[in-house]
């Protein structure tokens, strides 16, 4: 069985690149998450997990992710992530993601409303909501990316 993560913080980052690869990328490395091997997961946050504000996790280390992202070769296109993460009072929480062509502030609004709603569909109500968001005008390809990286 696999340990349940402790810690849980928002990144978001946004960069060109020659490639739609290489773009990713250099988003991941934006957001601090460049270095690490990302393990994406679903949507639940586990239990008596604790918010900072950023995470210390060696080069390499299999990191349970939930991110959304976006790439796109289309020069003047303004591209957003976002994520968002909510706490219950006393249980599990949820993380939710969001990437698409629309400014950041849209992207912040779509996320929030994704993580209320994943709340009330489980009967439950959010104590507090984290959201980090990123905006990128591609240039001749870019990429957002934006994620909750979960930690030990």
């Amino acid at each position: 069985m696999l340990p349940t993560p402790k810690k849980v913080t928002v990144v978001a980052g946004g960069s060109e690149g020659d490639t739609r690869l290489t773009a990713f990328d250099k988003a991941l490395m934006k957001a601090g998450i460049g270095n690490l091997n990302l393990i994406r997961v679903s949507s639940i946050l586990p239990p008596a997990v604790d918010y900072v504000e950023s995470l210390v996790i060696p080069p390499g280390s299999l990191t349970p992710t939930a991110y959304g992202s976006i790439t796109s070769d289309t020069p003047g296109e303004v591209i957003s992530a976002s994520i968002g993460i909510g706490f219950s009072e006393s249980d599990y929480g949820l993380i939710m993601e969001f990437s698409g062509i629309c400014s950041k502030e849209e992207a912040e609004r779509i996320v929030t409303a994704m993580v209320e709603e994943g709340f009330a569909a489980r009967g439950m109500v959010a104590k507090e909501i984290k959201v980090a968001a990123v905006e990128h005008k591609v240039e001749k390809v870019g990429a957002v990316v934006a994620a909750a990286a979960l930690w030990y």
